[in-house]
């Protein structure tokens, strides 16, 4: 079974430091694992990697598509297997759990939007009248009702014979993979987290989003849609920071939760000072089994 080496955290965590350090030493590929820096231009509010810090290492799934294109979880997973499957010793790196898992276990996506007009052929019915169709065609489905997006997805999937609530194995790995989580102290992790968006601003965020909403593209990404708040008067500056820093640590949380209940992962201390060492020693052991 192939082996993959995965390092996961929430923002902040030191994830890029670490990968580019174990990536030189044991010559590994990285393979993004951000579902916003898939896209081109989004750059400064991704913390998207500098073509100077690679060190020459080689990444990929990074620029893949415009911003404001469409990028979805089936796209992620189809391309990053492909490229797991040709990568001698690929590493993922980062913080999006479903497209990381999605990648790596036995999900079984469809292609996303196979009907452009699904939605608005629906737009005059209701969440329940929706729903109340839906399980007809698929008894055993448990989707959220109000998540409007999601039911309608199921609904379309049923309709092409694709229910659902048949999907197996979605704990089941396709591949040997050795999952490490960066832990961060909360408090810790809040302090890096103001301290990068102070750097993304002094580096340029605001003019990045002025950019994107001068070419029509909105991005629903934390730190872009609070500061596209801003600049349509919705917050003062401060008031759209302060937004920022609060979804990140909501989704931090979010994110440890997660990938504990869902990847079981091997949980390094992020400010360990021997968090290098732990992590070699514990994939020179990974590669070293049969």
């Amino acid at each position: 079974m192939k082996k993959v080496i995965v390092i996961v955290g929430p923002t902040g965590s030191g994830k890029t430091g670490l990968s580019i350090h174990l990536a030189k030493y044991f010559n590994l590929e990285i393979i993004n694992g951000d579902s916003v820096q898939v896209y081109k231009d989004l750059d400064i509010g991704s913390a998207k990697i500098k073509e100077d810090e690679k060190q020459g290492v080689k990444h990929h799934l990074l620029d893949v598509v415009p911003a404001g294109s469409e990028y979805s979880v089936y796209n992620f997973q189809k391309d990053a297997r492909s490229l797991i499957n040709q990568i001698k010793h690929p590493l993922i790196v980062g913080g999006t759990g479903l497209y990381i898992k999605a990648a790596l276990y036995d999900y079984e996506f469809i292609e996303e939007s196979r009907s452009a007009s699904f939605e608005e052929n629906h737009q005059n019915q209701s969440n329940e009248e929706i729903y109340n169709k839906l399980v007809v065609l698929d008894p055993n489905i448990k989707v959220d009702v109000q998540n409007r997006r999601r039911l309608l997805r199921a609904y379309e999937q049923a309709i092409l014979g694709h229910p659902r609530s048949n999907k197996k194995n979605k704990d089941t790995l396709l591949y040997n993979a050795l999952i490490i989580y960066l832990d961060l102290d909360r408090s810790i992790l809040e302090d890096r987290l103001n301290i990068r968006l102070n750097k993304q601003i002094n580096e340029g965020f605001m003019d990045e989003v002025k950019t994107l909403k001068e070419k029509g593209i909105i991005v629903n990404a934390i730190g872009y849609r609070e500061l596209n708040q801003f600049l349509e008067g919705l917050y003062t500056f401060n008031e759209a920071k302060e937004a920022i820093m609060k979804s990140s640590k909501k989704l931090a949380k979010r994110q440890k939760t997660w990938f504990k209940n869902q990847m079981h992962p091997l949980m390094l201390d992020a400010l360990s000072p021997t968090l290098f060492e732990d992590a070699q020693k514990a994939i020179e052991s990974f590669l070293k089994e049969g």
